[in-house]
């Protein structure tokens, strides 16, 4: 049987009217489809500028250099963090107040150890942060490094810079509250006396009353590494300071004792518990005692005062002013100003004051013992590499004045702030 032909549709052809619909209608779907890829990259375009101009930026902004080494805010911010745990702040803004030069310091200290060949291990480094459960960050590898750069400082630079042995001096010494007293105790000691007992009755200013008179066998650079005042120093060790010498009494200008003599004029007496005050606070009593003398004689109390008065509050010339019985001046002060029976417009005999401090005083010095070039202990060898360490790092801030910068303003200090509370918070 013959197949049949087939039948072939004849092809659908579109009007000029409807393809015009089809066109329009595909330029619409075209124009929703690529309107709604522009809203979507418009948001995430505004997501991420937000994100930029709120984060990244701020959190990237430099805050302090030091000699080209740059610091950002998220480096600050995660020192905050650190200082808050490692010195148990009352508060985050006190830790800000002085953590740009702490991180300064600590850079200026790697750096400068560099120079001589010193650096810290990254693997202690790391040992360290794990050891007190730290994570592990730009800002407290710097921390562990602080932590482990001095030790590391002293026993491989600076320890080379001591020597091992030095002239050293057993020195006993007191210093006194003036020339007078001086002399009985030097003559007390020529007499026999222990000069370490004499201390417990005569001894005036902090080394002499610690060190309880007996200042032990050092060389001058561990006393001075000490602070130990210069006067019984350059006794010691110069010539006159031969074994068994005693001083004569040696004026120290510069020391400071905590005992005065005060000479004091109650112009008035507003109430029972006001008075206008005039007053002088002397050295010690020779000097309380010529002023005395030369105020009854006539001598101008404001030269006197301005001369001679040591009380850190006096006003103009020894004009104190009207001053109140709740004041903390002394007690000795308050018990003559505010005594009813004290005359108005009188001048006291001094009175001593064991309360405020003055400045000067008289030494008297005994050399026990010398030695020449003898070993120095371990102690006084540390005091001494110590001391170089100290000195070393102190100079660091103004000797590279030039070579930081700092630019952290106040608002995104601020910013910093409120950003690393907030970690903290969210952490704990």
């Amino acid at each position: 049987m013959a197949k049949k032909n087939k039948v072939v549709k004849p092809q659908h052809e579109y009007t000029r009217h409807q393809l015009s619909k089809m066109r329009k209608a595909q330029r619409r779907q075209h124009f929703i489809l690529f309107g709604g890829i522009g809203v979507i990259v418009a948001v995430v375009l505004l997501i991420v500028a937000g994100w930029v101009n709120s984060e990244y930026i701020p959190l990237n902004k430099t805050v302090l250099q030091v000699n080209g080494v740059k610091f950002n805010t998220a480096y600050y911010i995660d020192s905050l963090k650190l200082a808050m745990a490692s010195q148990n702040a009352s508060s985050i803004s006190d830790v800000s107040s002085s953590l740009i030069s702490t991180i300064l310091q600590d850079e200026l200290e790697k750096q400068g150890a560099a120079k001589f060949g010193v650096t810290v291990n990254d693997s202690d480094v790391i040992n360290l942060l794990k050891i007190n459960n730290i994570p592990v960050s730009a800002a407290s590898k710097d921390l562990a490094i602080a932590s482990l750069l001095p030790d590391k400082l002293k026993s491989d630079y600076f320890n080379t810079l001591v020597p091992v042995s030095d002239n050293q001096v057993h020195m006993k010494a007191i210093m006194v509250e003036d020339e007078n007293v001086a002399q009985t105790v030097r003559d007390r000691i020529l007499s026999g006396d222990n000069i370490t007992a004499l201390a417990a009755q005569y001894a005036q200013g902090y080394f002499s009353q610690e060190y309880k008179g007996d200042f032990g066998m050092h060389s001058a650079a561990v006393l001075r590494a000490n602070e130990i005042p210069e006067v019984p120093i350059d006794f010691a060790f110069g010539p006159d300071g031969t074994i068994g010498s005693v001083s004569q009494p040696l004026t120290d200008n510069t020391s400071y004792k905590q005992l005065g003599y005060w000479l004091i004029k109650v112009d008035d007496r507003p109430s029972d518990t006001t008075a206008n005050v005039t007053a002088i606070y002397c050295a010690n009593e020779p000097d309380a005692l010529s002023v005395k003398a030369r105020i009854d004689a006539g001598d101008n109390v404001a030269d006197l005062a301005d001369q001679y008065s040591q009380y850190t509050d006096v006003g103009q010339h020894g004009e104190l002013g009207i001053m109140n019985s709740t004041n903390n001046v002394s007690d000795t002060f308050n018990g003559y100003v505010f005594n009813p029976s004290t005359k108005l417009g009188e001048w006291s005999s001094p009175l001593r004051d064991t309360y405020n401090w003055t400045k000067g005083g008289v030494w008297v010095v005994q050399v026990v013992d010398r030695q020449d070039n003898a070993k120095l202990s371990d102690d006084d060898r540390k005091t001494l590499i110590d001391k170089e360490y100290n000195d070393w790092a102190s100079a660091l801030m103004s000797e590279s004045a030039s070579g930081y910068k700092e630019t952290l303003s106040d608002s995104l200090k601020a910013w910093a702030i409120k950003r690393a509370t907030s970690e903290l918070q969210s952490s704990g």
